[in-house]
């Protein structure tokens, strides 16, 4: 006598099997979905950012993880005193520094005060008592640099622990793939910072 899986042609290992492969199919097309999305946003609006390093102490902590913008870069929307996260691809590092001098300014430095064409300007963002720590050994004097029309002058907020451009001279904009920083670890540091 035969069953009604044979009457009907079909067995229940093959049903199984049908099934098996349409599950996997589903899951490979929603990662590859997924990792497509995930790459689109990473490079168009957003991208992952690890601080590593005290440069920007107190602003940022080393290990802070966040996100910054990248979206804002890519239509040019890069300010004085924005946080730009940089690449340099000869060395294949990140740095994370604030932006000080704009293309085709002259900045300076003399006796701790920046200097921006020849005009003294604040730097709201630093933190007073932390520069009080370090007295006049906080900001050494830097002489006159004039920034070509696609260059920035770059430096950390904890400037005697700062690579920067002092060290690597100003900044080309294709090196700032990002700007301003969405801590969201450690959480007493969550929130925007400089956006």
């Amino acid at each position: 006598m035969d069953s009604e899986e044979n009457r009907n042609g079909s067995s229940e290992p093959e049903e199984k099997k049908n099934s098996f492969w349409a599950e996997t199919w589903d899951f490979i097309r929603t990662l590859v979905i997924s990792m497509v999305c995930v790459f689109l946003v990473a490079h168009f609006l957003v991208r992952p950012i690890r601080v590593q390093g005290n440069s920007m102490y107190p602003t940022l902590e080393s290990e802070s993880i966040g996100l910054a913008n990248v979206l804002g870069v890519e239509m040019g929307d890069l300010k004085r005193f924005d946080i730009a996260i940089i690449y340099l691809p000869e060395k294949k590092e990140y740095l994370v520094k604030r932006i000080i001098g704009l293309p085709g300014e002259t900045v300076s430095y003399q006796d701790g005060q920046l200097f921006i064409n020849g005009e003294a300007l604040q730097e709201p963002f630093l933190n007073q008592d932390y520069i009080a720590q370090w007295g006049d050994q906080f900001m050494s004097d830097v002489e006159p640099v004039t920034l070509g029309s696609d260059e920035y002058y770059c430096l950390g907020d904890n400037r005697p622990n700062s690579r920067d451009s002092r060290y690597y001279g100003p900044f080309a904009k294709s090196h700032i793939i990002a700007k301003g920083a969405l801590i969201i670890w450690p959480f007493s540091e969550f929130g925007v910072k400089s956006w």
